[in-house]
């Protein structure tokens, strides 16, 4: 919450310049507009991003994580930052408010994304990473797991005000080997279902850890670093979003501005290749403070949001191969 206060006034383009004094320069670092990584047009795999909404809904004003759902048609997900309560949120692709859910018995202590796949079983679960630490002073951080709530006419009178409650869903609680890591960024792969913490860095590339499914343990899971990612942006480790697609073959991921993606080659070995290719940027359009990114029910569509009152919802749509 603090550091996304700051980025709105001078105060924070100075201390970026001190974190990140190994720049010549800080002319080159702006977060007071539109600006981001430099997005080749004709190599970008995306075509131009479309605001096809707004996000209607009052009680959505900080959409740190959003997903799409893969089981129902037209349904999206997201939830407010630290201090929006433990609510999640349905809407649909014109921006129309579809129920609000309480995740009972918890804090929103610091969420900041999430994700939602379909099981073996033909059922959706969403996946909601508490995961947030401006101060690196967290030693335990949970991820919390639900079944996606089916949406009848009857959902979409709740609100957070008379919310429906979640009472059954599955915690895992991790901690990092390391010391204490800020991250904004989780996702899930489609197949493992083990879940990817992206770290957020202002002063060197973002960290990736892996976590097992391991939801049925009480222990504190221990995870260790698995890979780096340095964006083509300064700073190069703001990394604020990030998701899988459905297909396992492609990850994206966002800063306040732009999206970038890896693509796994075709004669890879195994899905944790994928963080050693290169990253190709995109444009992820107008997001004042851009943190949340997800797939649609395929590889070929990314959704946006950004956090503030009744929000844009962005599409990007891929490039057709010719």
């Amino acid at each position: 919450m603090l550091l996304k206060t700051i980025t709105k006034n001078a105060f924070f383009v100075i201390s970026t310049c001190l974190a990140v004094s190994m720049l010549s320069s800080c002319s080159i670092i702006s977060f007071g507009g539109s600006e981001g990584a430099p997005v080749d047009e004709a190599a970008s795999p995306f075509e131009k991003p479309e605001v096809i909404a707004q996000i209607s809904s009052p009680e959505i004003d900080e959409s740190s994580g959003v997903a799409v759902s893969k089981c129902q048609k037209d349904v999206f997900w997201t939830h407010n930052d630290s201090g929006g309560g433990p609510f999640l949120y349905a809407f649909d692709s014109s921006g129309k408010s579809l129920g609000t859910w309480r995740l009972n018995g918890v804090r929103n202590i610091d969420w900041e994304d999430m994700a939602t796949v379909k099981a073996g079983d033909g059922n959706c679960y969403l996946y909601i990473g508490d995961i947030g630490d401006n101060q690196n002073r967290r030693e335990v951080h949970a991820v919390y797991r639900v079944a996606e709530p089916k949406l009848t006419g009857e959902t979409l009178s709740s609100t957070r005000k008379d919310p429906l409650l979640l009472t059954e869903f599955d915690t895992l609680k991790f901690r990092y080997t390391n010391g204490g890591h800020n991250a904004e960024a989780m996702m899930v792969h489609p197949g493992t279902k083990d879940i990817y913490i992206v770290t957020k860095n202002l002063n060197g590339p973002s960290e990736v850890f892996k976590l097992k499914p391991d939801f049925g343990s009480s222990e504190v899971q221990t995870a260790p670093p698995l890979a780096t990612i340095s964006l083509p942006a300064i700073p190069n480790g703001f990394v604020t979003g990030a998701d899988i697609s459905p297909d396992g073959t492609s990850v994206v991921l966002c800063d306040y501005f732009s999206g970038f993606e890896l693509t796994l080659p075709s004669d890879a070995s195994a899905f944790d290749d994928i963080w050693t290719q290169k990253l190709i940027a995109f444009d992820l359009g107008p997001r004042v403070v851009g943190e949340s990114v997800a797939y649609a029910d395929d590889q070929n569509t990314v959704y946006a949001t950004t956090e503030n009152a009744k929000p844009p919802l962005i599409r990007v749509i891929r490039k057709s191969k010719k």
